[in-house]
């Protein structure tokens, strides 16, 4: 094997006949470089864009949420939640009812999803963050307050400096309704606006309303003992995935125990998707341009008749000279791929540290610039698709090299 390595070697960097052949070459191991840098910045930008995308839904979204498998709500008052609490690696545990209500400002309204949360919501995620006016409170210690999505609160015709009370209508669900006063089959509640957030989600920012949970427990006929969901903090450095596997063990099949990406998984979902179909438009342009390969070591094959008359004379029989040649087709591949990968890895690091391409005019967006994440992986699938597309490209002119010579 390493006869013909370093045979192949030599070819790549010796005196050809034509000059036209060392250009073919070094554009054949450019066009490779390119695309190879391409996949790696485009791939490192999908990676960037997922990752800001997970860090704004960490920040309303709790490590771990445990709903319900069957139904909306479930009653705490159960021996396993107690032994839930008892965890070592569970910090925190927050209570949640979410219901759909109407809400109305003045003459406007619109259904929300109004989420009532306990004290400890403020803990469990990075509310806090995320509050682009105003304060988050829900309770002032005389009035209900209630915290909304940017979106929501710009339909409803409202913001944090309004003195005017938030009406929030729900059906009742127990008793009966009397038909000759449809309105008594409602429950009404009142809160003031403290402040609205922004996660930068449509699906928070136009639909979400936080209250407090003795309010949304009020409004929606709940008991003091039941929630539609419970958000954990685990301690650091625990195993999110080890403390999933022992906290569905605990409760058993009745609940879903969920961390964020579960939690978003159509979403994560579409991103991998995306990932997967922009990676395999790059493999295809980059088999595009292997062709070139093809096309340089056919004419260095020809170029070379006379020393593999010699090789032949020297007792070297096809198959060594076909691995010569196939060795040199690789090597051309390899040292695009090499350029390649180093150039996109730099361009990536230089926009990470530096922002040198901006999203807009820089003030649009919720970021200034690209975001990139370099993946290891990504590096490491990325070399081995250059190498074999760039080895099956050498084998095309070397397999019929028997006859031809």
């Amino acid at each position: 094997m390493r006869l013909p390595l370093i045979i192949a070697w030599r070819y790549i960097f010796s005196k050809k006949s034509h000059q036209a052949i060392n250009i073919v070459s070094g554009v054949s191991a450019a066009a490779v470089g390119v695309v190879t840098a391409a996949m790696v910045c485009v791939l490192s930008v999908m990676n960037g864009f997922g990752s800001l995308i997970e860090t704004m839904f960490s920040q309303f979204d709790p490590q771990i949420e445990i709903t319900a498998t069957q139904g909306k709500s479930f009653s705490i008052a159960d021996e396993r939640f107690e032994q839930l609490q008892q965890l070592p690696y569970i910090s925190l545990v927050s209570q949640a009812v979410e219901e759909t209500a109407l809400i109305t400002y003045s003459d406007h309204q619109t259904p929300a999803k109004v989420m009532g949360v306990d004290e400890h919501f403020r803990e469990l995620t990075s509310i806090d963050s995320i509050i682009n006016d105003g304060y988050y409170c829900t309770f002032d210690g005389g009035f209900n307050r209630a915290v909304l999505g940017r979106g929501l609160a710009a339909q409803i015709g409202i913001n944090p400096h309004f003195v005017g009370a938030l009406h929030l209508y729900a059906p009742k669900r127990v008793g009966k309704v009397n038909l000759m006063r449809p309105d008594e089959a409602f429950h009404e509640s009142i809160a003031f606006i403290a402040g609205t957030f922004a996660v930068n989600q449509v699906q928070y920012d136009d639909s979400y309303m936080i209250v407090s949970i003795k309010q949304a427990r009020e409004l929606f006929d709940y008991d003091s003992l039941t929630v539609t969901s419970l958000g954990l903090s685990l301690t650091p450095n625990t195993s999110i995935r080890q403390a999933k596997k022992e906290i569905r063990q605990l409760l058993g099949n009745d609940f879903q125990v969920r961390d964020r990406y579960e939690q978003q998984q159509d979403f994560f979902h579409m991103l991998k998707i995306e990932k997967l179909i922009t990676a395999l438009l790059m493999v295809f342009i980059l088999l595009i341009a292997c062709f070139n390969i093809i096309g340089s070591l056919a004419m260095l094959i020809l170029d070379k008749r006379e020393s593999i008359h010699i090789l032949r004379n020297l007792g070297a029989d096809n198959s060594l000279i076909r691995r010569i040649f196939l060795y040199e087709g690789w090597l051309i591949s390899s040292l695009g791929a090499v350029g390649g990968l180093i150039i996109g890895v730099a361009v990536c690091l230089i926009q990470q540290h530096f922002g040198i391409i901006k999203l807009g005019n820089g003030t649009e967006y919720v970021i200034s610039s690209y975001p990139v994440q370099v993946q290891s992986i990504d590096i490491l699938i990325i070399a081995i698709i250059v190498l074999t597309l760039g080895f099956v490209a050498a084998w095309f002119p070397v397999r019929k090299l028997k006859a031809e010579q």
